[in-house]
């Protein structure tokens, strides 16, 4: 399976941290964030990794290279202004391949052990299978529920699900649909739950989304309390 670490986005959130400096390429506990991914899938056995950049994609390409150093391969694909999410991977499908790939957002971090999902078989009727984790402060509420048969099934207003980690398996045929140009992922998360094709699990480790610099302090604080 290849695998796809999203990293084309401004930060716009982040500024004046990321005004000069990729959100990606932003250090917790002297590593950069997009480091950690990588490690952890080469540790996995992914061999063949694709990386979306836009934002000073130089920066990011002159950093992680042609991936060798990790001991797995790296394709770029460049998009002249940030696509988000489903219009990146729609745009990267030529680099992808037909088989089931995994994703993962360069701006989170996650200790979940990406071996689990590099053999994943998608059950009959699933699309795409996410990785759900526990709602953070600023998202009480979450994004979906989660059904006992592991099909996602849409939030009622004002109950509590579950939050997309960031990190999922999804087939070509997702984004067969939709044209090239920019799209956010949840349409796609939509039409797939009323379809009754999207696929979930719920991991209940250690999860952060480092959308602001404020996170990213807290988290560098933690990480560095845990390996002093």
């Amino acid at each position: 399976m290849k695998a796809m670490i999203l990293a084309a986005g401004f930060g716009e959130r982040m500024r004046p941290l990321t005004d000069h400096t990729p959100k990606p390429l932003l250090r917790v506990a002297d590593v950069p964030l997009i480091d950690y991914h990588i490690r952890a899938l080469a540790a996995a056995g992914f061999t063949e990794l694709v990386i979306n950049v836009s934002h000073l994609a130089q920066q990011i390409i002159e950093h992680c290279g042609d991936g060798s150093r990790w001991g797995l391969s790296i394709a770029y694909s460049r998009e002249h202004e940030p696509l988000e999410t489903a219009g990146g991977i729609h745009r990267a499908l030529p680099l992808l391949g037909e088989q089931p790939f995994l994703v993962i957002n360069a701006d989170v971090w996650i200790d979940y052990s990406f071996d689990e999902l590099m053999d994943y078989r998608f059950k009959s009727w699933e699309s795409a299978h996410l990785v759900m984790v526990d709602n953070p402060p600023q998202h009480p509420l979450g994004d979906f529920c989660l059904g006992d048969d592991g099909v996602v099934q849409y939030r009622p207003v004002d109950s509590q699900g579950y939050t997309y980690s960031g990190v999922g398996v999804f087939s070509a045929d997702f984004f067969a649909a939709m044209s090239l140009g920019k799209l956010p992922l949840r349409p796609l998360l939509d039409d797939a739950i009323g379809s009754g094709c999207l696929g979930a699990e719920y991991y209940p480790g250690d999860w952060q989304d480092v959308g602001t610099p404020e996170r990213l302090a807290a988290l560098d604080v933690r990480v560095r309390s845990v390996i002093s």
